[in-house]
């Protein structure tokens, strides 16, 4: 009788983004399908091998994979782990730079290697697993890359020197992952990539995101189909008629804008002016009257003015976003705004991003007020304390409001549905009573 090879302990850390989460996700699975013992983010290190799944996006980002790297370089050089190997985007950016200044690592690899990162564990890339991954999120949400890469030009980003061009998932690819997924328990989908509106446009010479939405809604015990990462130039209009139509697909679109400044808009190549952006919006809202909108912001850009980050606020007072994220700048080596003076120094980049973030709390607060009374459906996330604690459709797991619902008020299930009355409003949260039919 053959026996199975001894298979290592492996611990994989995730660091950066969702689109990092499902990569993770996927390697994990692979390496439990090659009989491996895997662990996500472990504390006690009793592990063999790390992995650490680097971000490379912006300095913030940059320096907690450097940082993390180095710690695990420590702790290989006290013996406690035998093999510590990098991938992701620091790694495919940085990887000679890496190799050289930090070679307690055994191996750097970059965002499109994991067969190789597999074959140099001794394990083999299975094509067959679709969807068949390790879950780093609760069992019963998932986050579904459906494409990689990007097309677009910004001035800022370093997204395409690490994720290359586009690249669409075939749509058939796409459903019978979900259909995968949610044979395993998962309720609720959010759609990523780097640029979810061109999906289709590189293997179907056209936009199919609309057809995307309507293939995935049919499929039978999906509860929620969010979508993220809009970009708004040459919106595909289309989908917000599918958005609108299926019950299960969340009134809710996360769309970056990155700023509303005309001359912002130009010096980061945004592909699209102010007075568009507040047209595209009127669309939607036109289309969608009950939609949560988020989207993020961009401040401390070179030649951004104070002038050009009051009528950014002055945007968002118009506006009235459900949910507003803001960054600072990064001056990325390779993007073509590398070639401008960052002269803005980072104080007053911090201090812009916090007067942008005191605006949009006060119209978050005054909108979560208007809740009040209302009778909302929430999926329950997990239990904290003396609290459940859910979502709405317009929220997003990790960086959208939270539904807290005193756990002395009924028993619930995490991972299920339920109708909850709003009782109390905060800037971030919300209060919630169960509705007992």
């Amino acid at each position: 009788m053959r026996t199975k090879p001894y298979r290592p302990k492996i611990n994989v850390i995730t660091l950066g983004c969702s689109k990092n989460m499902v990569d993770s996700e996927v390697l994990m699975g692979q390496l439990k399908a090659n009989d491996f013992r895997v662990s996500h983010e472990r504390e006690k290190n009793d592990s063999e091998i790390v992995i650490i799944n680097t971000c490379g996006f912006i300095d913030r980002a940059k320096e907690e994979s450097i940082n993390t790297i180095l710690e695990y370089a420590s702790i290989k050089n006290e013996g406690v782990i035998d093999k510590l190997y990098v991938t992701g985007c620091l790694s495919e950016r940085y990887k000679s730079q890496l190799e050289e200044e930090i070679p307690e690592v055994d191996a750097y690899f970059g965002t499109m290697e994991l067969p190789s990162l597999l074959h140099k564990l001794g394990a083999n890339y299975k094509d067959e697993l679709l969807g068949e991954r390790f879950f780093i999120t609760p069992q019963h949400y998932a986050y579904l890359k459906i494409s990689e890469g990007c097309n677009r030009t910004c001035s800022f980003c370093a997204i395409p020197l690490m994720r290359g061009k586009h690249v669409s998932k075939p749509l058939e690819v796409v459903v019978a992952e979900a259909q995968t997924l949610v044979k395993r328990g998962v309720k609720e989908i959010m759609l990523i990539a780097q640029e979810s509106t061109y999906y289709g446009l590189d293997i179907y010479k056209e936009r199919k995101l609309a057809q995307l939405l309507m293939s995935l809604s049919s499929i039978d015990g999906l509860g929620w189909i969010r979508l993220h990462y809009a970009y708004p130039s040459k919106f595909p209009t289309d989908i917000l008629d599918v958005i609108s139509e299926k019950k299960n697909i969340c009134n809710y679109l996360d769309m970056p804008l990155q700023h509303v400044s005309n001359n912002m808009l130009r010096r980061m190549k945004r592909q699209i002016s102010k007075e568009e952006i507040e047209d595209l919006i009127e669309t939607i809202r036109k289309k969608i009257p009950a939609i949560g909108l988020r989207t993020t912001m961009l401040v401390g850009f070179p030649g951004e003015t104070e002038d050009d980050v009051d009528e950014l606020i002055s945007f968002l007072e118009r506006m009235q976003f459900d949910r507003v994220g803001v960054f600072t700048y990064s001056h990325e080596e390779n993007t073509s705004a590398y070639k401008m003076r960052d002269a803005i120094p980072e104080k007053i980049k911090h201090e812009r991003a916090a007067r942008v973030m005191a605006a949009q709390e006060r119209i978050s607060i005054a909108l979560n007020q208007e809740k009040v009374g209302k009778t909302l459906k929430v999926l329950i996330d997990r239990r904290e304390g003396n609290y459940f604690v859910g979502r709405t459709e317009y929220d997003s797991p990790e960086v959208d409001n939270e539904v807290l619902i005193d756990a002395s008020t009924g028993s619930l299930q995490v991972g299920e549905f339920y109708m909850v009355n709003i009782n109390g409003a905060e800037a971030f949260d919300l209060y919630a009573t169960p509705v007992y039919s």
